[in-house]
């Protein structure tokens, strides 16, 4: 490893040389290489833009000539093509009364419209009226076996109060052979009763648009698409996408084409025309070749001149390593002084420093430790003194055993329990059922003075013994329970503990059968008044803090008592199932 220390610097050297010297020539070639490409694909972008704008407007002007047709059927048209007279409705008149005179009127009328827009439209007069439908098409059969009445598109229309309404590329069953195309449908109501007559359907090959694209070159025009505003394709030369959605089948992504939108004014449509980057520039391939040539240059350059650094620069690193391997070992005053005004000399000026502070705090670590050892040996003596209070009552049981004591033996063991219980360092939380355990030994201790005139009484769910509250809440209250209400018991002093969940929470109530307060003693207990008076009150207000510092102001005690009636307890606190 202590070999190859300089090996991996001379290589660094290298590569920091080579970087200095090849990024700007790099950089250069890569922005005019990049800058030519976003030229010329702006001006790209520009013609694509202009080229799909002019579409856009002979497109709109087929689509204006649907709705115009559409318009005038419904308000009139008459054989000249011109506003009518008043009175004088050729469509209608065919809609009201379809005789053969009506009849040849608006199909002339139609007709003579249709043969001066390219023939490209075919024009369908539905009547709801009773009559015969109306059919022009000059290029297409026409199929008279379809229903348009069957039809969702027609049922809607007829159901709803639009007057217009224009289907998107969709295949025409009117005609025999099924085509594409754009339609736009409008009703026509009788121009002196408002009566429905019937729909004029105007519908446009989709090839429409072909005529429109026929100046572009052919490679555009695949590359040119109409997409409506549910992003489904409205037109493209491969008919199989038309209907599809344009994400998710030919939209081209911006990172590597030319792309343009243009909306269109008639429709909620967007024309589409896009170019591939890579068919910009045919120059790119030299550029780059040229580019790796002259990076292979400069990279041997700098690996010459790299190792002629690389001397230059090792000789004050591996005085400085040396110095490194010393304090590693300890070896403090062997430390040598770099004579180098370079950044090399500084470094070995500050590691210089940075040994002496730690010399230092090496000595200051292993004064601690030796204060640690002393401060461990005082904590294994303090626990000396809980140890032998265990011990000592753990005598006294066994001397009241053998002389046949029974009480004190179990006043002993209850109080060795509740000893260990308070002295617990593992959290604040214990589990209902621990605190019920201690409950039990202090009534144990509490009836041998009593001469077992306390009863104590349980009403607790079962799953509810492993739920977990405050250590030692129950306790003083108990306490309280005993001293102040049962004291002057001689007999059938009864407390009891009832635990029952309430929603998210737990209510825990001790009830006493003993003497009772009155409510400004009640008033003066929930006021903290009566922290102060040793003779009542007993711990209550410390349980009342705490459980309110542990779980916040909605929970804690509540009291309800009554002269000569015993009180009640009442604790809400939080339901804890587990500790996290």
């Amino acid at each position: 490893m202590k070999h190859a220390q300089p090996l991996r610097i001379k290589y660094k050297i290298m590569v920091i040389c080579i970087t200095v010297i090849i990024l700007p020539v790099f950089v250069m070639t890569i922005s005019s290489y990049y800058s030519s490409e976003r030229l010329l694909a702006q001006n790209y972008t520009n013609l694509l833009t202009d080229l799909a704008k002019q579409t856009n407007i002979r497109i709109d002007e087929f689509l204006k000539e649907i709705e115009k047709i559409t318009l005038l059927a419904s308000n009139g048209l008459s054989n000249n093509l011109s506003a009518t007279h008043e009175g004088s409705f050729p469509i209608q008149d065919f809609l009201r009364e379809g005789d053969e005179q009506n009849e040849i009127a608006a199909y002339n009328i139609l007709m003579n419209y249709i043969m001066m827009k390219d023939r490209v439209f075919s024009i369908y007069l539905y009547n709801l009226n009773g009559g015969q439908d109306l059919f022009v098409s000059p290029n297409q059969p026409i199929d008279p076996d379809f229903k348009v009445a069957n039809e969702l598109w027609f049922k809607k229309f007829m159901h709803d109060n639009d007057r217009t309404i224009t289907l998107t590329t969709r295949i025409d069953e009117q005609l025999k052979n099924k085509i594409l195309a754009v339609s736009h449908a409008r009703k026509i109501h009788d121009v002196a009763s408002g009566e429905l007559l019937g729909v004029i359907v105007v519908s446009i090959d989709i090839k429409f648009i072909e005529i429109v694209n026929r100046n572009l070159q052919e490679g555009l025009r695949s590359r040119f698409m109409i997409v409506d505003e549910n992003d489904k394709i409205v037109y493209n030369v491969n008919d199989r996408l038309i209907g599809t959605l344009f994400r998710d089948n030919v939209r081209p992504p911006e990172s590597l084409n030319v792309v343009v939108t243009s909306p269109l004014s008639q429709q909620k449509w967007t024309t589409y025309l896009y170019m591939p980057l890579d068919e910009l520039t045919a120059d790119g391939k030299i550029l780059g070749h040229n580019l790796v040539t002259l990076s292979i240059v400069l990279v041997l350059f700098a690996a010459i001149i790299s190792i002629f650094l690389s001397h230059v620069i090792t000789t004050p690193i591996k005085k400085l390593l040396r110095n490194i391997s010393l304090v590693e070992k300890g070896q403090f005053e062997q430390v040598e002084h770099i004579r180098s005004r370079d950044e090399i000399g500084h470094l070995s000026v500050r590691f210089n420093k940075m040994s002496h502070e730690l010399k230092l705090m090496v000595e200051r670590m292993q004064q601690e430790e030796i204060e640690k050892a002393k401060a461990e040996m005082r904590a294994l003596h303090d626990q000396i003194k809980p140890h032998f209070l265990y011990n000592t009552l753990g005598s006294v049981k066994w001397i009241a055993s053998m002389q046949q004591a029974d009480k004190i033996v179990e006043m002993t063991d209850a109080l060795i329990s509740m000893l260990r219980y308070a002295t617990r360092s593992d959290g604040t939380l214990v589990t209902i059922r621990e605190e019920i355990d201690n409950i039990a030994n202090y009534v144990t201790i509490q009836n041998v003075r009593y001469y077992d005139c306390i009863q104590m009484n349980y009403e607790i769910e079962e799953r509810l013994l492993d739920y977990y509250m405050p250590k030692m809440i129950l306790q003083p209250i108990v306490e309280n329970a005993i001293f102040h209400g049962l004291a002057e018991f001689e007999e059938d002093g009864a407390i009891s503990i009832r635990i029952q969940p309430q929603g998210s929470d737990i209510v825990i109530e001790v009830c006493d059968n003993g003497v009772g307060m009155d409510q400004h003693t009640i008033q003066n207990f929930m006021e903290d008044k009566l922290e102060a008076d040793k003779g009542t009150g007993i711990g209550l207000h410390n349980v009342q803090r705490r459980i309110q510092l542990h779980f916040g102001k909605p929970y804690g005690i509540q009291v309800a008592s009554q002269i000569g009636e015993g009180t009640t307890f009442t604790i809400l606190l939080p339901a804890i199932i587990e500790i996290t």
